[in-house]
């Protein structure tokens, strides 16, 4: 085993003892949870003890909700009727506390989940960024609005206003980015916030709690740790939450919004599992396909929702695409996030292993067969990329979103094929659509972007750039993720209306010039 670099290296476990409830850091002194790396620091395996997080119970949970709901309180707390620009400015305060945190932060993304280094700093980076751009984007949204119409003899001065209070849950693969893809829009609009880490990669939320604190009013940043079960269900079946925020699983979505006594008025960002599969045509560019296919189907383990989950080739290419691409994903180095050039890296769920071997077995057992030498090559962290031929709809790997290293690939001779395949699927997120002649791509795209919400061309399926919308059909999302979308999925349209006449033209003035308003204004935002 190689030596940990010192500047990597666990010197001191990290005790969180506090959560934030209602401006507060409050001590706890309860039962707590330990947090383990699967990333092992000595030279037998063993895994690595990271630090302890409070268990926290349902009492715990309603402290926080009752927080929230009286921060916002009906929509009169300080904090929904705010100016623009004072949300603004506690958003900057925050951002820049969150990027003194940087070091850490990446440092626990490593251990915590096992993201390389590259993509630790990068996720840290872009969700600066993403900061940033939400910031810009709102400041954008508020000039649009700082302005009133005129029809049919009625003035109107239109804005958005926040939802409410709003139950926030992460996923554990990208526990900062797409966390705060949540958070941010959420809280900028005006709405309050619970939330609760995933259950890896729950330590890195602690260095960012004081700039919580200090960077916002009481009550309006809640965050809680425990079991989803133990904390999440009562808060819902409080009636009091107004948008249920998660990104994760559609049955841990569906269970909670079954809790709510009201359904109805629940709003539902929801960003959930897909089943993203490549199409490569006879005509593609091999070459291209091989590279994209690869990166789409092993970054982070494949445990990304826009990762690549089945593999369509064509049968006039696909023994050819199997002997290079099988070649490709042996030559992959597997090691700790820190080392250079790895690709591979151990996988943060103690049991998944065991998991993709069970998909392996099924599939062997129902006529596939692994096709690289490395294929299924187990440790007591990882398993090794399996990459499967030929797959069929018996298999479970045909039908289960495997969020982990196995490589399904399916040859075709009818596009029809996939098409259908697609249709019938649960899912609808993306495809990776890899070809070179027009003539069969035009009608396939137009198929294809009413099958799923993003077609890359040549490309394998991705989230980013943030600005484009990032959602799904079916399962695989309700509402829109995007810099300019987030905003309007966390708030609603709402408007002051008067008729066209002096008396109101007056007041309507006064309201203007008196500046008494945070919601009747043109000033302009800059």
């Amino acid at each position: 085993m190689n030596p940990i670099p010192e500047q990597f290296q666990i010197k001191s476990l990290i005790h969180q003892t506090t959560f934030l409830v209602d401006g507060e850091l409050k001590p706890w002194s309860g039962e707590s949870s330990e947090v383990y790396s699967t990333i092992s620091s000595t030279e037998t395996y063993k895994p690595t003890l990271l630090g302890t997080i409070p268990t926290l119970g349902e009492k715990e949970a309603l402290e926080a909700m009752d927080a929230a709901v009286n921060a916002y309180n009906r929509g009169q707390g300080l904090w929904p009727t705010m100016k623009v620009r004072h949300r603004i400015s506690c958003m900057e305060k925050f951002v820049t506390q969150m990027k003194t945190k940087r070091e850490e932060i990446v440092k626990l993304l490593m251990w915590e989940i096992g993201k390389t280094l590259p993509d630790s700093e990068k996720e840290f980076d872009r969700t600066v960024d993403y900061i940033y751009d939400t910031i810009e984007e709102y400041k954008q949204l508020d000039r649009d609005n700082a302005k009133f119409e005129k029809n049919d003899g009625v003035y109107a001065h239109i804005r958005r206003g926040p939802l409410g209070v709003v139950l926030c849950l992460g996923p554990y693969n990208y526990p900062l980015n797409e966390t705060f893809a949540l958070l941010i829009p959420a809280l900028i609009m005006g709405n309050t916030v619970i939330f609760k880490p995933a259950k890896h990669g729950v330590l890195l939320i602690s260095p960012l709690l004081e700039a919580f604190q200090n960077s916002f009013p009481k009550g309006v940043v809640n965050i809680i740790y425990g079991r989803g079960r133990t904390v999440a269900t009562p808060i819902m079946q409080s009636g009091k939450i107004d948008v249920l925020a998660l990104i994760g699983n559609s049955k841990s979505a569906n269970a909670l919004q079954n809790e709510h006594p009201k359904s109805n008025r629940l709003r539902l960002v929801l960003g959930l599992e897909a089943k993203n599969p490549a199409i490569v045509l006879k005509d593609a560019d091999l070459d291209l396909a091989i590279d994209e296919c690869i990166a789409g189907t092993t970054s982070f383990n494949g445990q990304r929702c826009t990762a690549l989950k089945l593999v369509y080739v064509h049968e006039d290419i696909v023994q050819e695409f199997n002997k290079r691409f099988s070649e490709r994903v042996d030559a992959l180095k597997f090691g700790n996030p820190w080392e250079a050039s790895v690709k591979l890296t151990p996988l943060p769920e103690p049991d998944k292993p065991e998991y993709i071997q069970g998909l392996i077995d099924d599939a062997v057992d129902k006529g596939a067969k692994i096709l690289n030498k490395r294929g299924g090559e187990t440790s007591e962290n990882y398993i090794f990329p399996a990459v499967l031929f030929p797959v069929n709809k018996k298999m479970r790997i045909f039908h289960e979103e495997q969020f982990g290293p196995v490589i399904p690939i399916i040859s075709f001779k009818d596009i029809n094929e996939p098409l259908d395949d697609m249709a019938e699927s649960n899912y609808g997120q993306q495809v990776s659509l890899f070809g070179n002649e027009v003539k069969t791509l035009a009608p396939l795209i137009d198929a294809l972007v009413n099958l799923v919400c993003r077609v890359n061309l040549n490309s394998s399926c991705q989230r980013g750039p943030d600005v484009y919308p990032f959602t799904g059909r079916k399962d695989s999302a309700v509402a829109t993720l995007s810099v300019h979308d987030a905003l309007r999925s966390f708030s609603i349209r709402t408007f002051v209306a008067s008729k066209d006449n002096d008396y109101n033209n007056t007041i309507l003035k006064k309201l203007l010039d008196s500046k008494g308003s945070n919601f009747v204004s043109t000033d302009y935002l800059l």
